[in-house]
């Protein structure tokens, strides 16, 4: 008995002791300049800043972690880009400090160097679930090197490579590591170079991945004209039943690819977001995706932006909305080549439709009766002033709409450079999937 009471004794010695280690405020600032002290390095001042406000944090304390946002294209503070060097230094501080969750070092100068040294931290970290590499300098050896450490690494559930050049060669070590990675959920490889036997492989793997939940393959360099990436894609979605959204802007898509992606979303049942912006889809396309809106009851953003779909467009897709689909939350038609007649119609079709609650319109050709019709959707509240691109003004009794810089990813390129992005209405992305920061 004595015996049991000493282990008692010693249990709840052990777990006081841990509530206040858990209790001590830990001070990254001073591990980083103890750590660039050790190795000799003048510490990065925008680092250090980010580290003392980091210290001031009290999610520090809770479960929930924190991420530390040393984007190089702050403009609120002083800053000095991040380098290879600066990223090994903060590297070993890190290492052993569970409550640092996310890491977003976007627009910052790392190279292949400090893709090895980020390689090395996803072996040895166990907590980091989101990470930001947007719009560094990494090549083919640095994507490999990062996509090699996610054979093993179990915790990263989202990264982003936008805007590094890995080229094809280096998505394709993506697209291998997907038929083993088991808990990334979302990946950027859009703006990277990346060619069409990458996408082809990409495609490939996800037929039988069953845990990633969205991708973004925006801009590939495609060469060739018969649009067999988006066949392929097609496939993977036939046999997809976990990818919620899907981004091919600037895939070079016209109305085949449109076509076969049709075919293949009525025997899909997960995908919620579609994106097809800035391709070649004029309004034979658009035919197929109003007749798959007739049938499609999981859609619930599409993106059209920047193709040419016109007025006839436009009464396909309004057609299938006033009619049939009430699933669909937000559509993006802008620079689309739609005059009023095509407007129009969409602005009807949100009469009847009382689930389309996003629409971008910004772009196309505004006459009397778009402006009218617009105004009195918003000042009726169908339409609420946040869920459009467009704002009504009236000029010698005359009424004109005026473009507003909300739409569907708002702040995909950038952030604000003060607080959150707390209205979440003028990014409908972020306001409907689910699919965000952190899944």
């Amino acid at each position: 008995m004595a015996m049991l009471l000493g282990c008692h004794n010693d249990a709840v010695t052990l777990c006081f002791v841990f509530q206040q280690v858990m209790a001590v405020r830990p001070d990254l600032h001073q591990h980083y300049v103890r750590a660039c002290q050790n190795v000799g390095q003048p510490e990065n001042p925008f680092i250090a800043h980010v580290l003392q406000e980091a210290n001031k944090n009290d999610k520090i304390r809770g479960t929930k972690g924190i991420t530390l946002k040393i984007a190089g294209n702050n403009r609120l503070v002083p800053v000095q880009r991040v380098t290879d060097v600066d990223l090994q230094v903060l590297a070993s501080v890190l290492r052993s400090t569970a409550f640092v969750t996310g890491l977003d070092l976007r627009y910052n100068v790392l190279t292949d160097a400090g893709a090895k040294n980020m390689a090395t931290f996803l072996q040895e970290n166990s907590t980091l679930r989101y990470l930001n590499l947007m719009f560094n300098d990494i090549g083919t050896s640095g994507a490999e090197l990062i996509a090699r450490a996610l054979h093993r690494n179990e915790t990263l559930v989202y990264l982003r490579m936008t805007g590094n050049k890995i080229g094809n060669k280096g998505g394709m070590f993506f697209a291998s590591m997907l038929q083993i990675n088991s808990t990334l959920e979302k990946l950027d490889l859009g703006d990277t170079d990346v060619g069409t036997q990458c996408l082809m492989a990409i495609a490939t793997a996800l037929t039988q991945n069953k845990s990633v939940k969205a991708i973004n393959l925006n801009r590939p360099l495609l060469y060739s004209q018969e649009e067999e990436t988006t066949v392929h894609v097609a496939l993977m979605l036939k046999n997809n039943s976990s990818l919620v959204e899907l981004h091919l802007g600037k895939n070079e898509m016209k109305n085949f690819g449109v076509e076969r992606l049709c075919e293949a979303l009525y025997e899909n049942s997960s995908l919620r977001y579609l994106d097809l912006s800035c391709n070649k889809i004029t309004c034979d396309g658009v035919k197929f995706l109003g007749e798959l809106l007739k049938w499609n009851r999981t859609l619930e953003i599409l993106d059209l932006n920047a193709n040419r779909i016109e007025d006839d467009g436009a009464f396909h897709l309004s057609e299938a909305l006033t009619l049939y689909n009430r699933t669909l939350q937000a559509l993006s038609v802008g620079s689309n080549s739609i005059s009023g007649k095509g407007l129009v119609a969409l602005s009807d079709a949100m009469k009847t439709n009382m689930e389309l609650s996003y629409i971008y319109i910004c772009g196309n050709k505004f006459d009397e009766a778009t402006c009218m019709a617009f105004s009195e959707l918003i000042q009726m509240g169908r339409l609420k002033p946040n869920c459009t691109d467009v704002e009504p003004y009236e000029v010698d009794g005359h009424v004109h709409l005026a473009e507003l810089s909300h739409g569907l990813q708002k702040h995909y390129y950038w952030t604000p450079s003060c607080g959150e992005v707390t209205k979440k209405d003028a990014n409908a992305s972020l306001a409907i999937a689910a699919v965000s920061e952190y899944l």
